[in-house]
């Protein structure tokens, strides 16, 4: 299987495991990933998705080429293709449970696109990053120039879209593409699965609606951030304060 889920305590890890071909996304990995992700967010003990390779190397080269050539006359082929790409990179930017991406090796084309419609990125030294769209005669999604543009600014934006050009992970750091460089995203990972489930549920929409254009509070914003002092989770945090302890939010899950 090129795509599938491993479980490790409260971590569902979506490996991509197509080495032989650069980890090159197919369709059918396309059409795999939303129902992934649905199956790690029913399990009430995930509290975290990582997607990386399943072994070391590429990240992810993108769209398989060759598939896509091969399949390019085709015009219900391309149609199909397009719609389950697009429905992948919502579904992973939007999924309710936090998201790491862990780069290790070359995350290009719609790898990249991958890696940015995760919550947040680590890379290791060995990592590069770029959009080559324009050096294959394609054109990026819209949805994920959006990512793009979010991360790292219109300029910087423009600049790997039109180049097509490679960048390493220091670069990638500097202009906001990841937030960290690691060998592993171990320590990111354990501050996530340490803190509040249901505040990590709730900031993270509250982050989607400020990409969206919201810049005020309404009626719904406010009452989630007042409903926060009567959750389980406010109480158990705010005990282990005043108890100076380390807050334990996983008896508190679903309260």
């Amino acid at each position: 299987m090129s795509l599938r889920l491993e479980k490790n305590g409260g971590t569902a890890r979506l490996l991509i495991d197509r080495g032989d071909k650069r980890n090159a996304f197919t369709l059918e990995m396309w059409e795999q990933l939303p129902k992934l992700l649905h199956e790690a967010v029913a399990d009430p003990a995930i509290r975290l998705v990582e997607l990386r390779a399943a072994e070391g190397g590429p990240f992810c080269a993108g769209a398989d080429i060759r598939e896509m050539l091969d399949n390019s006359h085709d015009r219900h082929w391309r149609e199909v293709n397009q719609a389950e790409i697009n429905r992948a990179q919502h579904s992973l930017a939007r999924v309710e449970l936090p998201t790491i991406a862990f780069i290790d090796g070359d995350c290009i084309g719609g790898g990249c696109g991958l890696a940015m419609a995760c919550d947040l990125r680590v890379a290791t030294p060995n990592a590069r990053f770029g959009i080559t769209a324009a050096k294959l005669g394609l054109v990026y999604p819209l949805h994920d120039v959006k990512l793009l543009i979010d991360l790292v600014g219109s300029g910087q934006a423009k600049r790997l879209l039109f180049t097509g050009s490679l960048i390493d992970a220091d670069e990638a750091l500097r202009i906001g593409l990841v937030e960290a460089i690691s060998e592993s995203p171990a320590e990111l990972g354990e501050a996530i699965l340490a803190a509040s489930p249901h505040s990590i549920h709730e900031l993270k929409k509250f982050v989607r609606s400020v990409l969206s254009g919201q810049s005020e509070d309404d009626a719904h914003s406010l009452g989630v951030f007042a409903a926060a002092f009567s959750h389980a989770d406010f109480r158990e945090g705010a005990r282990a304060f005043v108890e100076k302890r380390t807050p334990d939010f996983g008896r508190t899950s679903g309260q």
